[in-house]
């Protein structure tokens, strides 16, 4: 992919994508772990073959990460991917890193045989939402007019 550097974290990585998640939750206001309880499931997540994780920028530089999860679906050949989490650091948005991040998944998940890549967005986060659909993302499943809505349940 052109454009800003982009890799595959490992499990070697998982301190640095656990402090991503806890900024990227602490900018939020979303109650969550520590980075180093992050820090400590990425280590046991980033060694699974449905697990992926890229971060952009470099080791020592990291400016975001997308962490996606797969699964198997009896309506693909392949995996549907979930992206659950895009980050770019504030002072970095609008210079592409989330396109680039985005496109990089998008093009990983196909190389995988995936058929369809999913992303919850709260309505109200009208950025994140116009960012997806810029992106090809729909809210409105083909030959639909209603929008999809996700239920949760926190167990």
């Amino acid at each position: 992919m052109n454009g800003s550097p982009v890799f595959r974290a490992s499990a070697r990585h998982a301190d640095l994508v656990g402090e991503l998640l806890y900024d990227f939750n602490t900018e939020f206001d979303t109650q969550g772990p520590t980075a180093q309880a992050f820090a400590a499931r990425f280590a046991d997540l980033l060694v699974r073959d449905d697990v992926l994780v890229l971060v952009g920028g470099t080791e020592q530089d990291p400016t975001g990460f997308a962490f996606l999860t797969l699964r198997p679906s009896p309506y693909y050949d392949g995996p549907i991917a979930q992206l659950e989490e895009l980050y770019v650091r504030p002072e970095l948005r609008g210079r592409g890193i989330g396109t680039v991040l985005v496109a990089t998944a998008i093009h990983t998940v196909r190389e995988r045989g995936g058929g369809e890549i999913q992303i919850n967005v709260d309505a109200v986060d009208v950025d994140a939402r116009r960012f997806y659909e810029r992106h090809g993302f729909s809210n409105i499943q083909t030959g639909a007019d209603d929008q999809m809505l996700c239920y949760l349940q926190e167990l």
